[in-house]
């Protein structure tokens, strides 16, 4: 004798098969390490193929931040670059941003969305949804602080990579060379700055892809729109959310670019190398390269969304509270 539950039966054969069919399309709503877990895997592969994919223009715009004199543009610098070291020198740095952005992305979204709902849970639904702005804030700092963590040996890499085409052939090598030459410190002399670029950066990123999506569906019917127009939407507030996140962010990444291609002095902590460098590039120095970041960040910003969008559905990434109004 079987100890299952019967499900309830309508009393028609009919509406049973059609209730039933309703059921097994419905996608079966996650949580915990399962639900989270595939936020993060969707957000590592979306950082991971979007950065990966922006590599020559963000080594361009380093050579421009690091040496505006000889870097003049986006265009011209390309130029140069490929003129005096070939087309292979746009892609320098590309397995450390691959691999970097790969951790950084599931820290980044799985901690946004894991987080997000911490703080749900801790002030109570209608709270939350009446201060869903500061919920945004405080999920996507406190997430992107464990996400530089992960990341910040990797983006040390990069840049040594990028500002130093002779100082070691990959990712591997080049890792190997800086913790057997400077130790584990050196991977971290430029968390100061990672913190101070990539926090404001993602809390501008969230908070502004969150109010344009909410703005967006105050006049679109969320339920009504298709797959398709639904990954536009995603883009399009991503692009936003970029431009506004590369804004706020880029004195502290000219900042980062310039503590990690010189060794500090001896003596000198990290709070002294940025003031120093703060004054040394000045307001005007510390938006070197905008131009090239905007573009960089605004379309890899626009292309995360999308494809974190698209990813948690085919990954059955369904449970996380909402609290858009």
């Amino acid at each position: 004798m079987s100890t299952g539950t019967v499900p309830p039966s309508t009393g028609s054969i009919q509406l049973d098969a059609i209730k039933q069919s309703a059921e097994a399309k419905e996608p079966k709503k996650l949580s915990g390490f399962p639900l989270y877990s595939r936020f993060a895997l969707a957000g590592a592969v979306c950082c991971s193929v979007t950065h990966g994919a922006f590599t020559p223009v963000d080594v361009v715009k380093t050579r421009i931040q690091l040496d505006p004199t000889k870097y003049k543009g986006m265009i011209s610098g390309f130029r140069q670059v490929v003129a005096s070291e070939g087309v292979g020198a746009v892609w320098t740095g590309f397995g450390p941003t691959a691999a970097g952005y790969f951790l950084q992305g599931a820290f980044k979204f799985g901690g946004y969305e894991f987080f997000k709902q911490q703080f749900i849970n801790g002030l109570g639904y209608e709270t939350a949804s009446q201060n869903r702005t500061a919920v945004y804030l405080a999920s996507s700092a406190t997430a992107e602080f464990f996400a530089d963590i992960a990341l910040c040996p990797l983006e040390a890499t990069r840049i040594r990579l990028v500002s130093e085409p002779t100082f070691a052939s990959g990712l591997l090598t080049g890792f190997g060379k800086i913790l057997k030459n400077e130790g584990v410190a050196a991977f971290y002399s430029g968390f100061g700055p990672i913190l101070f670029k990539q926090v404001p950066y993602t809390m501008s990123k969230f908070v502004v892809y969150e109010k344009v999506v909410e703005a967006v569906f105050r006049t679109v019917d969320k339920d009504a729109v298709s797959p398709g127009t639904n990954t536009a939407i995603n883009l399009g507030s991503g692009l936003v959310a970029g431009f506004a996140a590369a804004i706020v962010s880029q004195p502290a990444d000219t900042m980062l670019s310039k503590i990690n291609k010189t060794k500090a002095l001896p003596g000198e902590g990290t709070v002294t190398r940025l003031i120093k460098i703060g004054k040394e590039l000045g307001l005007r120095g510390s938006y070197g390269g905008i131009g090239a970041r905007l573009f960089m960040v605004g379309g890899l910003t626009a292309g995360q969304f999308a494809i974190y969008g698209d990813l948690k559905k085919a990954l059955g990434a369904v449970g996380g509270v909402e609290i858009a109004k």
